[in-house]
């Protein structure tokens, strides 16, 4: 072989192995799913439901599943279904000590699929999740394929170049080289700077369609980022309540919730004399949602809904309801100080200023994250008469969160297997107006969430004492 084909043939080797040397091409802007984490107050039982991340399918699907202190032993029924049709089923049993229980389905293609989980005594949750798929780019399909032509035309070039008895002849497949590597050199270039389509699930309604080819299925006329607030509606019976979210505009219900802060809905209740729950209602159907409320006090419950709607941002919806029960009035909290919360000791300090610090002790560092954090406050306020309908109508109403620290390189956050947080929980908040605040700090430790109720006098100099 000549010198010159000796050097065609190197030159091809190489074409060959950059067109090679892509690796395996994932999700756009994902190396394919996280972790969804999705709290449940299933009966009596408060669950947090963990989805574990599919790379590719046909896949086994893990489902973790996270029971808390005083949960009651029980089985679970899972379903997984696509298009309402049911794929595969398992039962998780749940020990009567907290903590994760696993159960094992399986799902056979990307798009949106619906997990159900029932206890066999009432209606089943549905949490919708989606799997992805694995989508090569248009302008990644086009380097790869601008180098693997560019290779052919080298070779046939090459080719040509030994057995025609005119050379010149190989300046034709010479010009496919060039035009080929235009392309790849091209689709290259334009990959740092093209945007994505919008991503089903979170910007866009997911279909089999524009999860499995989302730049052919996926127009940007179908994204819709001004869709409007939710109505709720609340009513209560057999121990239960039953919430309705319909569309603000059209009346439909609502069924595009999003999961935020861990959950498809946060709903917290506060009881006539300030006892706070802080429930995941179960979702029964398109905008049809159901919790359990145990032994509640007789009166007037403040309601708050936090929910996340894909396209509408997030949002806070409060109502009221009436209840009858027979659980005695809670007494009203102190402000700062030392106190024992279902066994733990917590000191409570509060620092004032514009904005007020507001921190929890807890004397050891085994803290879990709960609902992705390492803490909640919640305040409503100023409080003038029964807590329950003065929160409901209370200009503040406010959600605040205690972060967990980063960790580098790690894409799912931790989850509640983790106890290495605290001893404190600090928060950062501006009253905006003097009175009397009702606060309540919730942090998670030994699988159980402990709640520490205060309160809290603002002077008229706007600083928290």
């Amino acid at each position: 072989m000549g010198t010159k084909s000796k050097a065609a043939l190197l030159m091809l080797l190489a074409v060959l192995g950059i067109a090679a040397g892509g690796g395996t091409a994932h999700a756009d802007g994902a190396p394919g799913g996280t972790d969804v984490q999705v709290a449940q107050t299933l009966g009596a039982r408060e669950l947090t439901v963990i989805i574990r991340r599919v790379d590719t399918t046909p896949s086994p699907l893990r489902v973790d599943v996270v029971t808390h202190r005083g949960s009651p032993p029980g089985t679970l029924h899972l379903t997984v279904a696509a298009d309402g049709i049911p794929s595969a089923r398992t039962d998780v049993v749940l020990g009567a000590e907290p903590g994760v229980y696993a159960g094992d389905l399986r799902v056979d293609k990307p798009g949106p699929w619906l997990l159900s989980l029932s206890d066999g005594t009432g209606p089943a949750a549905t949490i919708p999740f989606l799997v992805p798929a694995r989508v090569v780019p248009p302008w990644e399909r086009a380097t790869y394929g601008g180098f693997v032509a560019a290779g052919a035309f080298l070779l046939l070039a090459l080719l040509v170049g030994v057995r025609a008895k005119r050379t010149a002849y190989a300046l034709i497949p010479a010009g496919g080289v060039v035009a080929a590597l235009a392309v790849a050199v091209t689709g290259a270039l334009l990959s740092a700077s093209t945007p994505p389509p919008p991503a089903p699930g979170s910007q866009l309604d997911p279909t089999f369609d524009n999860v499995t080819d989302p730049y052919g299925a996926a127009p940007l006329s179908t994204v819709d980022y001004s869709r409007p607030p939710v109505n709720l509606t609340v009513h209560s019976g057999r121990g239960e309540l039953a919430l309705g979210l319909t569309d603000g505009a059209t009346g439909r219900p609502v069924d595009d919730l999003l999961v935020h802060d861990n959950a498809l809905v946060h709903l917290v209740l506060v009881s006539p004399s300030g006892r706070l729950s802080h429930l995941h209602p179960v979702r029964v159907g398109p905008g049809g949602y159901r919790v359990r409320v145990a032994d509640p006090e007789p009166g007037t419950y403040a309601v708050a809904a936090e929910l996340a709607r894909r396209g509408g941002g997030v949002q806070l919806v409060r109502s009221t309801v009436d209840l009858t029960g027979t659980a005695a009035p809670a007494p009203e909290p102190p402000g700062a100080g030392p106190r024992t919360i279902d066994g733990t000791p917590v000191e409570l300090s509060i620092t004032p200023g514009t904005p007020t610090t507001i921190t929890a002790h807890f004397r050891t560092q085994d803290l879990q994250p709960w609902l992705g954090m390492l803490g909640h406050l919640i305040v409503a306020g100023p409080i003038t008469g029964p807590v329950g309908e003065s929160a409901a109508k209370a200009p503040t109403w406010a959600h605040v969160h205690a972060m967990i620290p980063p960790v580098a390189g790690q894409l799912d956050r931790p989850d509640e297997t983790v106890a290495a947080y605290g001893p404190d929980v600090a928060f950062t908040y501006t009253f905006a107006a003097p009175g009397r605040y009702r606060i309540w700090l919730q942090a998670e430790r030994g699988y159980r969430v402990l709640t520490v109720p205060a309160v809290v006098d603002v002077p008229t100099t706007g600083a928290g004492r």
